[in-house]
C-alpha cells in the first residue's frame, strides 16, 4: 500500500514539475534590446553610478542583435534617512531610508522620450548592537531599494520600447 502511495505521489509531483517547465516572465529582460549611448548622473553620484552600472550590465549582454535601441540616460537620485522610532531615553531604534529617483530616457536617434518618471521607495531597518552590523544592514537596505527601482525602470521601459 505504501509503495502505491509513494509511486502515485512521485508521478503527480513529476507531472506538476513538468507543467511548469515552459514558464516565461511577462516582462523579461531578454526581450528588452537596448544600449546606453550617453548618460549623466545628478544628485548622489555613488548611488547613481550603482544604478547606471546595473543598467549598463543589462545592456552589454545584448550587443549581438541588430534591433538594439540606442538610449540617452539621465539619472537623478537622492537618499534621505530619518529616525522612525526612539526609546524612552531618546536613543534611536529604527531608521527609514527613502530613495527618490528620477529617470529620463530618450531615444538617441529620434530624440523621442521613452521614459520620464519618478520612483520613490523606502524601507526601514533597525539599529543593531554593533555599529558595523548597523552599517551593513543600511547598505543592504540601500541595495534592495536600488534593485527594486531597477525592476520598476525595466518594467516601464519595456512597456515603452515595445509600444
Amino acid at each position: 500500500m505504501k509503495k502505491i502511495f509513494y509511486l502515485t505521489f512521485l508521478i503527480s509531483a513529476f507531472i506538476f514539475i513538468n507543467e511548469c517547465a515552459g514558464y516565461k516572465p511577462i516582462f523579461g529582460t531578454t526581450s528588452l534590446q537596448f544600449e546606453i549611448s550617453s548618460y549623466s548622473i545628478e544628485g548622489d553620484k555613488i548611488l547613481g553610478s550603482k544604478l547606471y552600472s546595473k543598467l549598463s550590465n543589462l545592456s552589454k549582454s545584448k550587443k549581438n542583435n541588430q534591433n538594439i535601441k540606442s538610449l540617452d540616460l539621465l539619472i537623478n537620485i537622492s537618499k534621505t534617512s530619518n529616525a522612525t522610532s526612539k526609546d524612552s531615553s531618546g536613543k534611536i531604534l529604527e531608521y527609514r531610508i527613502n530613495l527618490n529617483t528620477n529617470i529620463q530616457i530618450t531615444n538617441f536617434i529620434t530624440g523621442k522620450k521613452l521614459l520620464n518618471q519618478d520612483f520613490n521607495s523606502s524601507l526601514n531597518y533597525k539599529i543593531q548592537d554593533q555599529y558595523s552590523d548597523t552599517i551593513n544592514l543600511e547598505n543592504q537596505t540601500i541595495e534592495n531599494l536600488l534593485n527594486k527601482t531597477l525592476q520598476e525602470i525595466l518594467i516601464n521601459l519595456s512597456k515603452n520600447i515595445s509600444s
